[in-house]
């Protein structure tokens, strides 16, 4: 009932400055019930709290200008390059990623320490960005955690169920769930751009195998909110073949990160 009413209430503040807007992935129509300049207050209010959630940032910044730069390769070359982007691996030893909206992308050292190469790394960093470009984390906060509450994190403003702590949010980001159609976009969409920015799109299919393996070994918390990679290795086996035949002069970067990722991570 509470819903509801906050609907009614602020049904016409949403009319006047969000409403509908386009998906750059798809070129969809899409609703939209926050503007951009909420979208990236939000991943700035809460990306140090995220970043908490995940045992804060790995404290070796050679490592971390390195994420950067393969992350800022991939933006350069985005739906959406001039926003600020801001790639942090993290302590956290699950094998994870998650992206905050307005362009805060994390990745953990559990997965970090699962990769073999910087085009398996830009195959994870391309996906979460796509999420990011199509405001896919805004929609499912809006969807699961519910529009009175996400409003509330917005305004500081307390609900019915009490003030949402920034703890509440974090970890409600990290445990979203996207559906299907999402993760086909920021798939085939973050193929699409990894290979854009000079990387080999077999790299996100490596890594698809790589969450597989590990997934038959023990639960990987990146598929929790991610669907099984088993139908996805199709779909991108295809994409790469079908329109990436010539690979020529795509990076793999197998030397380069594992002087600037693994060899950090074991210092």
């Amino acid at each position: 009932m509470f819903n509801k009413l906050m609907l009614l209430i602020l049904g016409p503040i949403f009319y006047l400055c969000a409403g509908c807007a386009t998906n750059p992935i798809t070129g969809e129509e899409e609703l939209m019930l926050f503007s951009k300049e909420q979208d990236i207050e939000i991943g700035r209010k809460y990306a140090p709290e995220v970043e908490k959630q995940f045992g804060g940032r790995i404290a070796n910044e050679g490592l971390q200008n390195y994420i950067d730069s393969v992350g800022q390769r991939i933006v350069r070359i985005s739906h959406r390059p001039d926003w600020q982007y801001h790639f942090v691996a993290v302590e956290d030893k699950s094998l994870n990623a998650a992206a905050l909206p307005g362009g805060y992308i994390f990745i953990t050292r559990g997965m970090l320490e699962k990769l073999d190469t910087e085009a398996q790394l830009a195959g994870i960093l391309a996906h979460e960005t796509v999420h990011v470009v199509a405001r896919d984390t805004l929609n499912m906060m809006s969807n699961q955690i519910g529009i009175s509450l996400l409003l509330s994190a917005v305004t500081s403003a307390e609900t019915s169920q009490g003030v949402l702590t920034a703890a509440d949010l974090a970890r409600m980001i990290i445990g979203l769930q996207y559906s299907r159609k999402d993760e086909r976009e920021a798939d085939i969409g973050g193929l699409d751009y990894m290979v854009a920015a000079g990387y080999n799109p077999y790299g996100m299919v490596e890594t698809m195998q790589i969450l597989q393996n590990q997934h038959n070994v023990r639960p990987i918390e990146f598929l929790s909110s991610h669907p099984s990679p088993e139908n996805r290795l199709a779909y991108l086996k295809q994409r790469a073949q079908t329109h990436y035949s010539n690979l020529e002069g795509l990076k793999i970067g197998k030397e380069y990160y594992h002087s600037n990722v693994l060899q950090r991570l074991s210092d």
